[in-house]
């Protein structure tokens, strides 16, 4: 039911935006989505965190506002594990947004944003938004996937794997909090701005605490 605005206005329902995560295993999908979500946390690897590897699917809520209108981004994070795999692409129907996520130092994990875009579109049709991640890039010294410089503005980059695909490319740390914020933003408008008249509230969906396991998540 709608709130009352100032003045006894009804408020319009917040906007649910369904985002999922995906990519392999251990790239950083959920110590991105704890940064987005608590930016102050600590960062991922310190003594004070302690962050595993999905096991299934998790998710999290983050209200936000666009256009002075009320949203709820309804965040999925999948895991990435190849025996999860059929559970984790189960949940990319009905999502209006994707975040692609690979290790800069994993070339494996790189490697597989194919398989994972042809599943996205595959599941969630080829009119949804995604964006891809490089993860890690605090960790230079370890690179294994190099650094393609485009026609994108500053941190924003255009790889020859996102062009390909035409998607928005950020490298991104969770442990140092580089361009977490800003990447959802993107993602978010991108979505609003196509789809804001077709978005509606729906009921939040309640997951137990899901299981983890430890994994080099950060």
């Amino acid at each position: 039911m709608a709130g009352l605005g100032p003045g006894g206005a009804a408020e319009p329902r917040p906007l649910l935006v369904k985002i999922v995560m995906a990519g392999e295993s251990c790239v950083g999908k959920t110590s991105i989505v704890r940064r987005y979500m608590e930016p102050g946390s600590p960062p991922a690897g310190s003594p004070a965190t302690s962050y595993m590897a999905t096991i299934g699917i998790d998710f999290k809520v983050k209200p936000v506002m666009f256009n002075d209108r009320r949203v709820k981004l309804q965040i999925w994070d999948t895991a990435g594990q190849e025996r999860f795999h059929t559970l984790s692409t189960s949940y990319f129907r009905g999502a209006q947004g994707f975040v692609l996520v690979y290790d800069i130092t994993n070339l494996k994990s790189f490697q597989s944003i194919t398989v994972w875009i042809n599943d996205i579109y595959e599941k969630a049709g080829d009119e949804v938004d995604v964006i891809l991640l490089g993860n890690k890039c605090d960790k230079e010294s370890e690179r294994v996937v190099p650094k393609q410089k485009g026609e994108k503005k500053e941190i924003i980059i255009s790889s020859p794997l996102a062009w390909e695909f035409g998607m928005p490319f950020f490298e991104t740390s969770a442990k140092e909090n580089v361009n977490i914020e800003h990447a959802f933003s993107v993602l978010t408008k991108e979505i609003l701005e196509k789809k804001s008249g077709v978005l509606h509230d729906l009921d939040i969906v309640s997951l137990n605490e899901t299981k983890k396991r430890s994994c080099c998540a950060f």
